[in-house]
């Protein structure tokens, strides 16, 4: 895809009166001259338009097991089949995809799939979901898009792993084809947002309640406790109140484990300790469901009943144990809902990752 006319168009973008074509879908708003590229490298203009450069392309496809994304509480145990493409619209020096997020080759873009057929191949390898993560699909949000309305012809649900970094207007585009998403709330300050992440608090914040109050989509957030940098306890305080109070407490939240990484070397990785106190921290305000990741820690990944404390769903990493939910998805002991999306019995996927080649199936 190296000719403009391969670059597929995009709708949320004006041409401004100096000239410059100004990109919309999310609030870095970046305005470009001809051939430039946005900060993500993969809207640019061309013409007097933004086209996405990317759209069809990925930098690999994989079944995973849908705990990995996160998700606790939507289809659990099933498998879901990932992929991403290049580029980002936030510039975390922590990032631990950066190899694809922060690429600027579209060499790194080595698989090639139409929605259809990425579709067919989903549902051919039994997969339940589609996952759009590893860089944030809020910038390859057509392909994205596209994709989602071809899994829905075989039953196939669409998993957006975002930062939430975005505009009003394609937000509510973009989450109008996805069933459940987990949003990664990076920190609960601005400074750590503009210092580290080279964005702002606020849109994200925004997302998450859109995401609440005007969808029915199922949303989980994870948080990367950075020691020093907002693992805190006020920080910690502050953030679950928060969720608390404008999400609700079912809402589940995920602290996972920092390990130095891209412009972050320098920093040590996060005890076992931090994850654990934050998640008595979320608790103690009344959210529901939290868990701490990225390392092995059973019951601080297993699920409990809020209402009489019995363990509902026991997880040994991404390995499903005990099951005490009913078909229909509340606590075998007391009756009390468990909040989230569930079928009658768990999936047996397990912590396996496929690698999958989509050149290998027939188009």
């Amino acid at each position: 895809m190296n000719k403009t006319t391969d670059f597929y168009p995009t709708k949320y973008w004006h041409l401004l009166d100096d000239g410059r074509v100004q990109c919309d879908v999310c609030p870095r708003f970046c305005k470009l001259h001809e051939g430039q590229q946005g900060l993500c490298f993969v809207r640019g203009r061309h013409g007097d338009q933004i086209r996405l450069t990317s759209y069809g392309r990925s930098s690999g496809f994989c079944i995973d097991p849908i705990e990995k994304k996160p998700l606790n509480h939507f289809l659990p145990g099933t498998p879901v089949l990932s992929f991403g493409t290049a580029g980002c619209n936030l510039a975390c020096k922590f990032c631990q995809n950066w190899d694809m997020s922060k690429s600027r080759e579209m060499d790194t873009l080595a698989d090639e799939a139409s929605p259809l057929k990425l579709a067919r191949v989903a549902h051919e390898l039994g997969c339940r979901s589609m996952a759009y993560t590893y860089n944030d699909p809020v910038i390859f949000m057509e392909y994205a898009m596209d994709v989602a309305i071809a899994c829905r012809e075989y039953g196939i649900k669409s998993v957006a792993v975002t930062a939430g970094y975005m505009s009003d207007e394609p937000r509510r585009e973009f989450f109008s084809y996805m069933d459940a998403a987990n949003v990664d709330l990076k920190a609960f300050s601005e400074a750590f947002y503009w210092k580290i992440c080279g964005g702002h608090l606020q849109p994200v914040l925004d997302t998450l309640i859109y995401l609440k109050r005007e969808t029915q989509v199922w949303f989980e957030i994870t948080t990367l406790l950075i020691p020093g940098e907002n693992d805190s306890d006020p920080e910690l305080e502050a953030l679950t109140q928060w969720v608390v109070e404008n999400l609700g407490p079912e809402v589940p939240i995920h602290f996972t484990a920092f390990h130095p990484d891209w412009k972050m070397l320098n920093h040590s990785p996060t005890p076992l300790s931090t994850l654990i106190r934050a998640r008595r921290i979320a608790i103690k305000n009344g959210i529901r469901y939290a868990y701490t990741g990225n390392m092995h820690d059973e019951k601080g990944g297993s699920t409990y009943c809020h209402q009489c404390g019995q363990l509902l769903i026991g997880r040994d990493w991404y390995t499903l144990g005990v099951w005490n939910l009913t078909a229909d998805g509340f606590c075998n002991a007391c009756g009390t809902a468990c909040a989230g999306v569930f079928e009658a019995k768990p999936g047996t996927w397990g912590a396996r990752r496929r690698p999958v080649r989509l050149r290998q199936y027939a188009d």
